[in-house]
């Protein structure tokens, strides 16, 4: 398990286009799970312990955005051919077993990740009402560990900000995780 961390964020860049197949039988695009106050877009997968650790709190946060009116939208981009945990069907089984309030579609081509310049799970990318990109951080501090009730919201609380006034913090700490795992 290699640890990465995010890169600095291309603030202002636009979401690139996908339609991607989901856990449901459904496709699902950018457009079709945007937000009136913005869109989040994650990149998730089921083996990683990182993403493992924040399963629960991911949920609770995710339900806690649509709520305030961000759409939320998760992406397996890894191969699973080296990581049978990242198949389809686990797919399905982990969204229904953490009851995932948010479609969970495959890239399997991973162009979508490539063209969002995700290096990690979890990779979190916030973006606004016109599709721009206004953070790329964190959901909170628990890295490997379990995610705790105690801990800083860094992403609902920089949506909650960029809400009430329009900018997002100026500080958003990288997310970390394991890197993509890319196809041969």
């Amino acid at each position: 398990m290699a640890l990465t961390y995010t890169p600095d964020p291309e603030i202002g860049k636009s979401a690139p286009a996908f339609d991607l197949p989901g856990v449901d039988g459904r496709q699902h695009s950018f457009a079709s799970v945007a937000g009136k106050h913005g869109t989040l877009v994650m990149f998730i997968c089921n083996h990683c312990p990182y993403v493992k650790s924040i399963n629960e709190r991911l949920v609770e946060d995710a339900k806690t955005l649509q709520a305030m009116g961000v759409g939320v939208i998760a992406i397996m981009s890894n191969d699973p051919t080296d990581y049978p945990e990242d198949s389809f069907e686990n797919m399905q089984q982990v969204a229904t077993q953490f009851g995932y309030p948010f479609p969970y579609v495959i890239d399997e081509t991973q162009a979508v990740a490539k063209a969002y310049g995700a290096v990690c799970t979890p990779d979190f990318f916030g973006y606004d009402a016109a599709g721009k990109l206004v953070y790329r951080g964190r959901l909170d501090a628990a890295g490997a560990e379990p995610s705790r009730g105690d801990l800083k919201r860094d992403l609902v609380d920089a949506y909650r900000e960029f809400i009430d006034t329009g900018s997002m913090p100026a500080e958003q700490t990288p997310s970390m995780g394991c890197s993509i795992k890319w196809s041969a």
